[in-house]
């Protein structure tokens, strides 16, 4: 069957290797490949994602709703932010598992998404949440559409800035097998620092469908040697001072 006939079923499952898919399509690929690599290592881990819709980001969260039946048996929650400041720190909560008893899962990776406008007023959400860091099984990659033109905005915009003032990295793709690889790395990274990690998604990236290598083969990460690492770690703690 060609790759461009799959029915939205085949795209997301984890033996298709090669896929046809949109740059919205293609952010739903990263979230289910994250759990199927932290499955095949037997890590027990739960997906959260959560953010504002806006062009060229707007037809994601119908991406994520159609995906429901996937996420559910990859043990992903999708819930769409009433704005982008508290999809930002609900995903702050959810690198907090394991700080407490009761945790159900080892950790739990995140993804934000909005438009540039929405990085901007998130700001504030993403300084606390970047300080407090992300968890060793977590991590949390922040998807920005950015509109340089100004095409569907009210202003041209870039989210290097915002992100760089929350001393967030970012990511920045060129295709949409960057943001499939991109998204991955963006994840693993930040599992190993304790940073938020940024993808910056502009129009001319995610407004454009495509072939895409998928095969799980394709994402091993190394990371650091632990003992290299600071005392104390460098992932969220409880209780940690602003010091």
């Amino acid at each position: 069957m060609p790759i461009n006939d799959l029915t939205l079923e085949d795209r997301l499952r984890p033996d298709q290797d090669r896929l046809f898919l949109t740059g919205t399509q293609t952010l739903v690929r990263v979230l289910l490949t994250q759990a199927w690599l932290d499955q095949a290592r037997g890590a027990r881990t739960g997906g959260f994602v959560s953010g504002y819709r806006g062009s060229p980001l707007g037809a994601f969260d119908g991406e994520l709703t159609a995906a429901e039946g996937a996420f559910a048996k990859a043990n992903i929650h999708f819930e769409p932010g009433v704005n982008e400041e508290l999809a930002a720190t609900a995903l702050m909560g959810t690198q907090q598992v394991g700080l407490f008893p009761g945790a159900r899962v080892e950790g739990v990776f995140g993804m934000w998404y909005g438009k540039g406008p929405g990085a901007d007023r998130a700001g504030d959400a993403f300084k606390h949440a970047n300080l407090a860091g992300t968890a060793p099984e977590g991590g949390v990659l922040a998807v920005v559409g950015d509109d340089h033109g100004g095409v569907s905005s009210t202003t041209a915009h870039q989210s290097e800035f915002a992100f760089i003032d929350a001393q967030i990295p970012v990511l920045a793709p060129t295709s949409l097998q960057d943001v499939l690889d991109l998204g991955l790395a963006g994840i693993a990274m930040s599992r190993a620092s304790g940073c938020w990690v940024a993808l910056k998604c502009p129009s001319a990236v995610i407004e454009q469908a495509g072939t895409v290598e998928a095969a799980l083969s394709r994402f091993t990460f190394t990371a650091p040697d632990k003992a290299a690492l600071l005392a104390g770690g460098l992932h969220i703690r409880w209780p940690d001072k602003s010091t």
